[in-house]
């Protein structure tokens, strides 16, 4: 999807255990809208056949250098030279030796050396094997041509061993081929924070002031952000997700700690996308001990209001501010209060009451309205795609 779309990738598959993850990763480009050309060693194909991939990529596997049978003459230059990207997953310490001494001995180091498409490079191998020194000093030459590594992780190997060496899970494997096609798109260059998740404010020890905020809207925004190139730095308040790859962020758990956090990422930053919902109250004077039930009839909290971090931001160096607004009543009213309050350029808005948009769900419909007053209700879409095209409006306002 977006930076995927129409995109040419060859993926290079070596003999590793680790091979059993490589057609869940083609499938899942394929499904993104990558055209993915698979080359196997011949040791891989004894852990995956190629017809697997096959299936799930509708485009022929290939494994023999010398397949006079092949449909395209001078195979891996023709793979080779059309690719976008070539990623090798998974990448044995076999395979990073023959990369960093220009040997090709393998249909996959073949046309490894035939391209000048980025090469990503995913290893996947005994803790000791990667630890050794031939392995890093192959590793330092082939970073120092450029060439991108994702992993190995920490973590239990087919050997039964706890080390690093396992081969990078498939959404991590996507996020940094989305990274390496993103870089030298339109927001290259630029720098972009995002909040996301709601904050808790602390009653006691154990208790806080929250709401249902997922995180997963302002995820997509910086993930979206890393797609076309720029430097995004996330301030992520209470959510379960993962850290998307390649993103600067920081985790924080309240209001205080993200205002601090975002008015610090805001120096140098081209715009601010503020996608988390930030509590409006905390309790006034936390405890320092868990509050006991026993012998109380009834517990009153006094609350006060917490920072207002959109509003303290301001507009430093020109500063791009885009706002949202999650409400369940008089939605157009109160989104633009916002704009006029908080000096925003664009302001987000969404109805937290529809099951199908909002907190939680992977989807949302939205009304955006710029500070001009002009407004554009968006039909329901995935929250990637509402993230595409707030970023779509971010990018002509730093054209303008």
């Amino acid at each position: 999807m977006y930076n995927l779309t129409d995109k040419q990738i060859v993926l290079g598959v070596t003999g590793s255990i680790a091979a059993y993850k490589a057609p869940d990763l083609a499938s899942k480009l394929t499904q993104a809208g990558a055209a993915v050309d698979v080359v196997m060693t011949e040791s891989a194909t004894r852990f995956v056949a190629p017809i697997t991939f096959q299936g799930v990529t509708g485009r022929r596997a290939y494994h023999d250098m010398w397949d006079e049978a092949s449909e395209i003459a001078e195979l891996h230059v023709v793979l080779a030279r059309r690719a976008d990207l070539m990623v090798i997953a998974p990448a044995t310490a076999t395979t990073i030796a023959r990369l960093a001494h220009g040997l090709a001995e393998d249909l996959v180091s073949l046309t490894a050396l035939a391209t000048q498409a980025p090469l990503l490079v995913a290893p996947a191998m005994d803790p000791h094997m990667w630890e050794h020194a031939a392995t890093q000093a192959n590793v330092a030459t082939l970073r120092s041509r450029g060439v991108s590594f994702v992993g190995p992780e920490e973590g239990r190997l087919a050997s039964g061993q706890m080390g690093t060496g396992r081969m990078s899970e498939v959404p991590v494997l996507l996020g940094a081929v989305r990274n390496a096609l993103g870089r030298g798109g339109n927001l290259t260059g630029k720098k972009i924070v995002v909040s996301a998740g709601g904050t808790r404010e602390a009653i006691d020890p154990v208790r806080f002031v929250g709401n249902e905020s997922s995180g997963k809207m302002g995820f997509a925004v910086a993930e979206a952000a890393r797609d076309r190139g720029a430097e995004v730095v996330l301030v992520s308040g209470q959510t379960a997700l993962p850290d998307p790859y390649g993103v600067d962020v920081h985790r924080v758990r309240s209001a205080t700690q993200m205002r601090d956090a975002v008015l610090a990422a805001c120096d140098g930053a081209h715009a601010l996308i503020m996608a988390a919902a930030v509590a409006d109250f905390q309790p006034a004077e936390p405890v320092g001990e868990k509050i006991k039930r026993k012998g109380r009839e009834s517990l009153t909290l006094h609350l006060a209001p917490t920072p207002d971090i959109l509003a303290e931001v301001g507009r430093p160096q020109g500063l791009v501010k885009v706002g949202f607004a999650a409400e369940s009543q008089d939605l157009v009213a109160n989104a633009k209060a916002k704009i006029e309050s908080k000096g925003l350029d664009l302001i987000v808005a969404n109805d937290i009451t529809a099951s199908d948009a909002g907190f939680s769900v992977d989807t949302n419909r939205v009304l955006v309205i710029d500070s001009k007053g002009e407004q554009e209700e968006w039909p329901l879409m995935t929250k990637y795609e509402v993230a595409w095209r707030i970023l779509d409006k971010v990018q002509r306002l730093f054209e303008a």
